[in-house]
């Protein structure tokens, strides 16, 4: 299943009100920070040997000046615009404190100012980099090209992104897959772990799904291409961080709303304090420098660069592994969950039937020999005979039950397909009618309808889809069939339980039968069954009015509108219809439930992160302001503790990036005690 998960063209951002407000960087931009950077402490290093040296003023003040120019030309500029769009930019305060220095004479202090300023900043911009490069990475594992097949069988190199849906694709032993697709022909083993995280090779024959950019083993496979190349899971993956790198969550947006606010106060203060002590006699110089002082350690640099840095990180992380969030918003919003329910079909469960039961009815004229021709193997041979050439889900899943078995698929004629009604097919010699036993079960059958009546009530009592199956007009056994749970559901629901506090919720159109049999395995008590989509829209704000902010997981249309109402919407991506995938605020692309809680984990350490880094943050400026007008902070002391801080709370939102992040907030799910993480 695809959808177009590509970022919209954006509408033009308003002037940036910071160097750390727009942290997400090109390669370029930070590389060229970087050696502006180095060119300012280089020359710097330069100017206070030449004033140690004892040479002519004007020779360190040149190389001073020079520092100056190339550690400032660049923020100065970016302030100098944002001036005249009337905001205030950090970068420009940090410029005219240096140059202020310079006037008094302390030239040396302004150039520390300088280099201290662009070395951080380059430090930032490399860092927080990491987070752009550790999921374009993953577009260096596709080929550039691909062999394609055509219907003759020629080979034909063409670019992997000219491949289209459709077309047959021949990987070699060790050769990267070129395309998102389904194996066609052939077998071998795939190194998914660029995509899947898995460690082992997963071994792939004809009908299962491989991804571009993974690895073959040792056989040849022919694959269909099922998705064009901007839309293959790795292409996805960049797009959503992409575009979730162009969003502002509500934090960070609260945060830039008051930083104007802030920085005019912050300014009308340093020429208080610049003034004020005048009037008292101090001299120029001192004062200056007090208020230059007090500038720089006030600004909020590492104020406003706390949030988005950790919510990001995460956001790649999630996407390297199988979630990809839409927004540094929904990153937020997933760390306020306290309640999760789920789709049945599809969801918890695979969505594909598989024969449960076979179960043999006794024959009615008490022929030993009729019952001694009807073992479970020979009526599952008959019946699958009978359903190769029907197209119904509950058909295919009887074929694939014989071939699991192991059995022959015996030839089949007069074959006829009833809709609504089951099929018909002459086996072996016998008459096999296969379908609902409301239709097979008619007034001529009734005298050997009881014992097929039981069977059938009590395999849908317990949750199952009765099929009927007659053998020349005779009732011969009730196939029971259900949905797959999928791996893991029950533990995942165990840790949504232990991390949430409250035990998932299950909101299904299935019939209550079905949905109990599903809720029992699950470990899930609250069960809403026979819900229409509108039902499902009214169950989760009925969550919603009790204060609860509800996450639910699904993945037909029929979700999609609970999934727009609900606190956050996550859409299974391989089963998800593309109406719910675009409705949905995250999607799972590898159908794996056990991601969920993890995400959940990991949105929750994100916010600690923010809140720890707004900590940091406050306290280093706080700490200063007080030292700066209660005591004698020198510049140089106060410069480095503002740089420091914005670099620290940068790093620290970066811990995010590491695999082992996911690691442990899948860990962290499996033994937080209720409600820990709230």
């Amino acid at each position: 299943m695809t959808t177009d998960l590509r970022p919209s063209p954006a509408a033009p951002t308003p002037a940036v009100t910071s160097r750390t407000a727009t942290w997400w960087r090109s390669g370029a931009g930070s590389l060229t920070e970087v050696r502006w950077a180095i060119a300012a402490t280089t020359l710097f290093a330069a100017g206070g040997l030449a004033q140690l040296a004892g040479t002519p003023p004007w020779l360190w003040w040149t190389l001073y000046l020079a520092c100056y120019a190339a550690g400032g030309w660049e923020p100065g500029l970016s302030g100098l615009k944002a001036l005249r769009e009337k905001t205030l930019d950090v970068d420009l305060l940090m410029v005219a404190a240096a140059i202020g220095a310079a006037a008094i004479g302390q030239v040396f202090d302004g150039a520390l100012l300088i280099v201290i300023f662009a070395t951080s900043g380059a430090l930032e911009a490399v860092a927080t980099k990491r987070t752009e490069d550790s999921v374009r990475g993953l577009l260096d594992l596709a080929p550039d090209q691909a062999a394609r097949v055509d219907d003759s069988g020629e080979e034909e190199i063409v670019a992997a992104a000219d491949l289209r849906v459709g077309d047959i694709i021949l990987v070699r032993p060790g050769e990267r897959i070129g395309a998102d697709g389904r194996v066609v022909a052939g077998a071998s083993d795939v190194d998914q772990a660029s995509i899947t995280g898995e460690s082992l090779p997963v071994d792939k024959q004809t009908g299962d799904e491989v991804f571009a950019g993974t690895l073959n083993g040792t056989g040849a496979l022919r694959v269909h291409v099922t998705r064009p190349a901007s839309e293959t899971v790795i292409a996805r993956i960049v797009a959503m961080v992409e575009q979730a790198g162009a969003t502002k969550a509500r934090t960070q947006l609260f945060i830039e709303k008051v930083e104007q606010r802030y920085s005019i106060v912050m300014v009308a203060a340093t020429l208080a304090l610049f003034t004020l002590p005048l009037l008292w006699g101090t001299p120029v110089q001192d004062s200056l420098l007090r208020a230059m002082t007090f500038m720089i350690v006030a600004s909020p640099c590492a104020v406003v660069l706390a949030t988005m840095p950790p919510l990001l990180a995460a956001i790649a992380t999630a996407g390297r592994h199988g979630v990809l969030v839409k927004s540094a918003v929904v990153m937020e919003q997933l760390a306020d969950v306290t309640h999760v329910a789920f789709d049945k079909t599809g969801t918890l469960t695979e969505g594909r039937p598989y024969l449960a039961h076979l179960r043999a009815l006794p024959d009615p004229a008490g022929d030993p020999e009729a019952k001694a021709g009807t073992d479970a193997d020979r009526l599952l041979a008959l019946a699958a005979a009978a359903e190769q050439g029907s197209e119904h889900p509950l058909g295919r899943a009887i074929v694939a039950a014989a071939h699991h078995q192991g059995l022959p698929l015996l030839a089949a004629t007069e074959f006829a397909a009833l809709p609504g009604r089951g099929v018909r097919a002459r086996v072996d010699g016998q008459v096999v009618d296969i379908g609902s036993p409301a239709h097979l079960l008619n007034p001529a059958t009734s005298a050997d309808a009881a014992p097929a009546r039981a069977v059938v009530a009590e395999l849908e009592d317990d949750g199952h889809s009765a099929v009927l199956m007659l053998l020349d007009g005779r009732p011969a056994a009730v196939l029971g069939l259900a949905d797959r749970m999928r791996p893991g559901a029950a533990q995942v629901v165990t840790q949504l339980t232990g991390l949430t506090g409250t035990t998932p919720v299950l909101l299904t159109g299935d019939n209550p039968r079905a949905a109990d049999r599903v809720a029992g395995q699950a470990r899930i008590t609250d069960v809403r069954a026979g819900l229409l989509p509108e039902d499902k829209v009214r169950a989760v704000r009925e969550l919603q009015q009790h204060q609860a902010r509800v996450a639910l997981v699904g993945d037909g249309v029929n979700d999609a509108p609970a999934l727009a109402t609900a606190h956050v919407g996550i859409a299974m991506g391989r089963s998800g219809a593309d109406l719910t995938l675009e409705a949905a605020d995250a999607v799972i692309t590898r159908d794996e439930l056990a991601t969920v809680p993890a995400v959940l984990a990991l949105a929750r350490r994100a916010r600690r992160l923010v809140v720890a880094n707004l900590v940091i943050a406050g306290t280093f400026i706080a700490v200063l302001v007080a030292w700066d007008l209660f005591g004698d902070l020198p510049l140089p002391l106060g410069v480095a503790g503002h740089e420091g801080s914005t670099v620290i709370v940068g790093l620290n939102g970066l811990r995010l990036l590491r695999d082992a992040a996911w690691r442990r907030a899948s860990t962290m799910t499996m033994t937080t005690p209720a409600g820990r993480q709230n």
